[in-house]
């Protein structure tokens, strides 16, 4: 029965593993990728020879299977909660209203404005990037403001020029 969860733990940690150095590798964190992937290897064939050690008994692959299954779970949470890179949201208002571009800069985000023709006439379009660990509060902010707004989030790959550039590390 101690095999069942060491086998779990190991498989926990071995996906964990692989998800955070997947995302490290989207986000172009080579170097962490790589220190990631010679943790991830080891984990991985340590329980991979604990299993197919003990073949014989069908609960130790069910609790690999398991134990696969909540890494990916642990590992997405694991990446929610570190919430690695930044988030470009748009944001479409169907009034005119100047003054939530001037409000979301007081709250520090960068924000770049254009007035734009919708299907029932003028709107306000902005588009707002922040850190994606200040998502939710950005979206809290633009709920208070203009509850009716059409919102558009997304994950930019790359960054050039803007006063933004200078805010943001530079990769390994």
């Amino acid at each position: 029965m101690e095999l069942i969860f060491i086998i779990i733990g190991i498989n926990i940690v071995y996906v964990s593993i692989y998800t955070l150095r997947m995302i490290f590798v989207i986000k172009g964190q080579r170097i962490l990728a790589t220190m990631l992937s010679m943790v991830e290897i080891f984990v991985y064939m340590t329980g991979l020879g604990i299993v197919l050690n003990n073949l014989d008994n069908h609960w130790n692959l069910g609790a690999y299977c398991l134990g696969y299954g909540l890494g990916v779970y642990i590992g997405s949470r694991i990446e929610e909660y570190l919430a690695l890179g930044y988030v470009t949201v748009q944001v479409t208002v169907d009034c005119v209203e100047v003054e939530i571009p001037s409000k979301l800069r007081e709250y520090g985000y960068g924000v770049t404005s254009w007035l734009a023709d919708g299907k029932d006439g003028s709107r306000l379009m902005m588009q707002v990037l922040a850190k994606r660990s200040n998502e939710r509060k950005l979206l809290s902010i633009l709920n208070k403001l203009c509850p009716k707004a059409f919102v558009i989030s997304f994950e930019p790959k790359n960054f050039r020029g803007g006063f933004w550039v200078k805010r943001i590390p530079k990769p390994f």
